[in-house]
């Protein structure tokens, strides 16, 4: 099993959703020891955003760009081939100001490329980033699941779903900034639905008894 662990919270020792993703990786390393676990930090090594000299880069034939704009692409494609590589992805997503961080979005501007990991079919949009299963941890400092003021989920999951990743599960710790209860509170619920996701991931690759 190939791990791709992202980080994208601007706390760099304090991070809830950190944590939590490495929480995750913890009990996936445990299903299978053997797993490989490949770490790509969007706080330390931040991706460049989705400009305009990004897009000329992108727009223009490989063989007609300049040094400069294909090193510009490359960026992308090292982020694709990691993302293409990895069977299961973990993803750290705290929300600030009701959305995902900007270093995850520029992740995801990143890695959506018509032609590579989605395509336009006579029959509408196709992800081509099949078969791989993904752990969302969601830290939050008020209360919002199943409420209005819940941007996230329906983003990444409309995101995700469209580049092929249906496979997603959502793991909540919430009321984190409602004092010490009820931070403990959270992400004890944190755990539990951890251990209740790898343990149904688990059940499902297993085969079934002769």
């Amino acid at each position: 099993m190939n791990i791709l662990q992202i980080h994208s919270s601007a706390r760099r020792e304090a991070s809830h959703s950190t944590r939590l993703a490495d929480r995750i990786v913890l009990r996936l390393r445990d299903t299978d020891p053997e797993a490989r676990l490949a770490i790509r930090n969007l706080n330390r090594d931040p991706h460049p955003v989705l400009d305009e000299v990004a897009l000329a880069a992108l727009f223009t034939p490989a063989e007609q760009r300049t040094p400069a704009q294909a090193a510009r692409v490359a960026l992308d494609d090292a982020l694709i081939d990691e993302l293409k590589a990895a069977d299961v992805v973990v993803l750290g997503v705290p929300m600030y100001n009701f959305g995902v961080p900007s270093q995850l979005k520029n992740w995801i501007d990143a890695i959506s490329r018509a032609g590579v990991t989605f395509r336009y079919t006579a029959n509408g949009p196709e992800g081509l980033l099949k078969g791989k299963t993904v752990y969302v941890a969601l830290t939050r400092g008020g209360k919002y699941r199943n409420t209005p003021a819940d941007t996230m989920v329906p983003y990444l999951e409309m995101v995700l779903s469209f580049l092929g990743m249906t496979h997603v599960h959502f793991v909540y710790a919430e009321g984190l900034a409602m004092g010490a209860a009820a931070e403990e509170s959270a992400i004890a619920s944190a755990y539990e639905q951890i251990e209740d996701a790898v343990s149904a991931q688990v059940s499902v690759e297993e085969p079934l008894a002769a």
